[in-house]
């Protein structure tokens, strides 16, 4: 496949600070050049089930995502087209109807906890990231954000932890980093190896091109 883009495969734990790097290298770069998608945009459509069946769902699992139409669309704006993004709502665990349209753009940030693991996604990667952070601290992170932004109560997001994110964290997502080409320890903190990403990314660029 000839490329037009530069893809930057961003993974870690739910909490990690995936999205703290992602808006580091952002503000670098130049919001005009890069796009981020989100693994969490391509969770499969559950309409068919009962919302008790929807939200009793593993989502931390590798079959939870459709790796099918993520890929087709990754290899889409690698090759300077545009495509429209699935909108899922997490609080119906439903995929909307309406699509978010993006690309192309010279950089794309793929952002999510189970990409590595994917060794289609792993194939189109020119740079691989792992974002590590400590268990605990991912946790607190976790339950802020599903209870502020996806209308969970605090019982929920503590028993789906217990019962599907830790498990497949450490069946998934942590062995996933040895295929990482560099390892982000406290994510977006670490402003060495953000400038370090920076420069890599202006460097495979100007290959590119």
């Amino acid at each position: 496949m000839r490329k037009r883009g530069i893809l930057m495969g961003l993974a870690g734990g739910s909490g990690s600070g995936k999205t703290m790097v992602t808006q580091r290298l952002i503000s670098q770069l130049g919001s005009d050049r890069v796009i981020v998608v989100e693994q969490d945009s391509y969770y499969k459509n559950l309409s068919h089930l009962p919302f008790e069946q929807r939200a009793a769902q593993n989502f931390d699992h590798p079959d939870a995502i459709d790796s099918e139409l993520l890929v087709q669309h990754i290899e889409e704006l690698l090759r300077g087209h545009a495509i429209e993004i699935p909108i899922y709502d997490f609080t119906k665990h439903l995929r909307r109807i309406e699509t978010r349209s993006t690309g192309p753009h010279d950089v794309i940030i793929l952002e999510g906890i189970l990409i590595l693991d994917n060794p289609q996604l792993r194939e189109l990667m020119d740079i691989k990231v792992y974002v590590d952070t400590d268990p605990d601290l991912r946790f607190l992170r976790r339950l802020r954000r599903d209870i502020k932004e996806r209308g969970r109560s605090m019982e929920s997001v503590m028993e789906q932890y217990e019962n599907s994110v830790r498990p497949m964290h450490l069946q998934f997502v942590e062995p996933s980093k040895r295929y990482a080409d560099l390892i982000i320890p406290e994510g977006g903190f670490n402003l060495v190896a953000i400038d370090l990403l920076r420069t890599k990314i202006e460097a495979l660029l100007r290959e590119l091109k």
